[in-house]
């Protein structure tokens, strides 16, 4: 039986559900690890498209801790309350003490 391959959307939304509670990760550190550095914005491609996929897209922001990704979210704001119900502080669409919460998986797994 030949063992499917995954596109890259799959890939990034694999990595994306092991993203731990209460933690955030970037475009880019998804790209990095899965062997695209430079595909970030692939990446921000792959969470637009991730609605009803079971994926916390919201955890995933740009490498300076912004909510770029948040006008994809219904309701104006979906992507903050998300992440303030995890306990990460969010102050002008910036979460704070990004350094605190950030999860790298190329270290993590």
């Amino acid at each position: 039986m030949k063992q499917e391959t995954l596109n890259f959307f799959d890939k990034v939304y694999e990595v994306t559900k092991l993203i731990p509670y209460g933690r955030v990760t970037s475009y880019g550190a998804i790209a990095t690890y899965l062997g695209a550095a430079r595909s970030a914005r692939m990446v921000g491609y792959a969470m637009n498209g991730s609605t009803g996929k079971d994926v916390p897209a919201h955890r995933v922001v740009n490498r300076k801790g912004l909510l770029t990704g948040k006008h994809h979210f219904d309701g104006t704001n979906l992507m903050q309350q998300l992440l303030e119900s995890e306990g990460i502080k969010v102050k002008d669409n910036q979460i704070l003490n990004f350094e605190k919460v950030f999860w790298d998986p190329l270290k993590e797994l």
